[in-house]
């Protein structure tokens, strides 16, 4: 379960916040990516955190409010499809946690980030791989971004019913990639992501290597 204790001894050395940055949706073919930035005060924590997608979604919504309520200040970010077709997915990953960070009032005075792949930040940072299962304030950040992004593409279903965004959140499910072949793309689809861009091409998804991009 995560804890505070890479917090802690970020806090040790340094004066100010810190805050947990994670991110959602790196991999689906539709929707934005979203992140979030969290800062905690130490007793002030909800119980039960950990990486969202340990989580069930009810928890996950449970959990969305109490760390609302409790933190001391929270900031989400996206990058939108045109943003990631236009400079790829990993910088529009970095974007949307920059974006986060700079939405967080007051401002942090150091970051950690989970994975291996530092953003440029407007304040340092520190990576965990695995961090949401390892900090609370990573994995509160998890859960912001998860809560964020799915009730994203809960509103985009409705625009878009035939690709069963609601229950695929944009991820290349069986249903979802026939839905893409039968009706092609929306203006919500990543074009630069293969399935999307064969089917654009005229090609089948099948022999397009689907997930891979």
């Amino acid at each position: 379960m995560p804890n505070f204790a890479h917090e802690t001894r970020v806090l040790a050395r340094i004066a100010g916040h810190v805050a947990g940055v994670d991110e959602a949706g790196r991999g689906p073919l539709a929707g934005p990516v979203v992140a979030a930035a969290v800062i905690f005060q130490k007793r002030r924590i909800p119980k039960g955190l950990d990486d969202s997608k340990k989580l069930s979604a009810a928890v996950r919504e449970d959990l969305y409010a109490r760390i609302m309520d409790k933190a001391i200040a929270v900031g989400v970010g996206e990058a939108g499809v045109d943003e990631i077709d236009l400079v790829n997915i990993r910088r529009a990953t970095h974007l949307a946690m920059a974006r986060a960070v700079r939405a967080l009032v007051p401002a942090p005075a150091f970051a950690l980030i989970d994975g291996n792949d530092a953003p440029a930040l407007p304040c340092p940072c520190d990576t965990i791989v695995g961090g949401d299962a390892f900090s609370l304030s990573i994995a509160a950040a998890s859960i912001i971004a998860k809560v964020t992004r799915d009730r994203t593409m809960a509103v985009l279903h409705e625009l878009h019913p035939l690709y069963g965004w609601a229950s695929n959140k944009g991820y290349g499910t069986p249903e979802h990639l026939l839905a893409l072949e039968r009706h092609g793309p929306t203006p919500h689809h990543r074009r630069s992501f293969a399935p999307v861009l064969h089917v654009l091409q005229g090609m089948a998804i099948k022999d397009s290597n689907a997930g891979l991009w």
